[in-house]
């Protein structure tokens, strides 16, 4: 039987578990991440979250409204952090490091395979210098890419 959990209550659990030193695997929804993580299909796993540092993937509270798992792009010396998802083309969000739940160390696939989520890959560098150009990137990769990987993987991106 699956049972649907208010987003504010599922992370309430998640951040108990964290702080009690546990990691915790927790589903992705939306395309705010791609293309280093299909929403829909991946997950995250989740640690106690260190200082966050620019290119970490965090579960923060934003802008004193919900909860992302996005990309931290700045860090203020005066502790405010900057968050941008890594499929965004505008948009950014703002918390403090108490606002942090957890950090994504892994992506984890549906068949269970984890991947590391590195803050300072050549990838993601470059992506983020790529932010001028990421729509019609973004738009080619959803139309090619990500539905030969859709259909050719076990995803379910319906549940």
């Amino acid at each position: 039987m699956i049972k649907t959990v208010p987003n504010n209550e599922a992370i309430a659990a998640v951040a108990a578990l964290i702080g009690e030193g546990r990691r915790v695997v927790l589903p992705v929804k939306g395309n705010s991440m791609l293309p280093f993580i299909i929403g829909g299909c991946e997950s995250v796993e989740l640690i106690p979250p260190p200082p966050a540092q620019v290119g970490d993937v965090i579960l923060a509270w934003v802008d004193g409204s919900h909860y992302v798992v996005h990309r931290v792009i700045a860090v203020s010396p005066q502790g405010d952090i900057t968050l941008m998802g890594d499929g965004n083309i505008r948009g950014l969000e703002h918390c403090r490091q108490q606002d942090i739940v957890g950090k994504a160390v892994y992506v984890v696939a549906p068949d269970g395979k984890k991947r590391i989520l590195y803050n300072d890959s050549f990838n993601w560098k470059l992506w983020n210098k790529l932010r001028p150009v990421r729509r019609w990137i973004l738009a080619v990769y959803r139309r090619t890419v990500l539905k030969i990987i859709i259909h050719n993987s076990s995803f379910n991106i319906h549940n």
